[in-house]
């Protein structure tokens, strides 16, 4: 039996793949990896965020994360912070250096990636983004009755 979402399902799934390419190699040619663009893309124009918050806006887990965070405090761009309130709670933060970086590639990889959306207009972007919302809504409210 050939279920007709899968068709779609796929459809989604090479989207984001062929985009990640794209992506990932325009930010290798700017000396950085998928996860450390995304930390400091992340963090840029913050006061910086904790773990916890940097783990569910950047989507890395846990265990990679501390990894990439290390990384990117050897290079200097980031740093932790201890809250004076809360010992236990750390907070990473770009440095100046960081800022600089987050500078020289947020705005140019953002332009890069919009050249594959040059032929979308208003009109396709309202439609894309309706129907992936209605998707999302769906695929959360799966969730949620799985978790009761």
């Amino acid at each position: 039996m050939k279920e007709r979402y899968l068709r779609s399902i796929r459809l989604l799934a090479e989207c984001y793949q062929a985009f990640e390419h794209i992506s990932g190699s325009h930010v290798r040619s700017l000396n950085l990896t998928p996860a450390q663009f995304d930390i400091i893309a992340t963090l840029g124009n913050t006061e910086g965020m904790s773990f916890k918050e940097l783990g569910e806006k950047t989507l890395i887990t846990k265990g990679t994360l501390t990894g990439v965070v290390d990384r990117l405090e050897d290079k200097a761009l980031v740093k932790r912070v201890t809250r004076s309130e809360d010992r236990r709670s750390t907070i990473v933060r770009l440095t100046a250096k960081g800022v600089r970086e987050f500078e020289r590639v947020f705005a140019p990889h953002v332009q890069f990636c919009k050249k594959s959306f040059s032929a979308y207009g208003e009109a396709d972007y309202a439609s894309l983004e309706r129907e992936l919302t209605k998707l999302k809504m769906h695929l959360q409210a799966g969730i949620a009755a799985d978790d009761n």
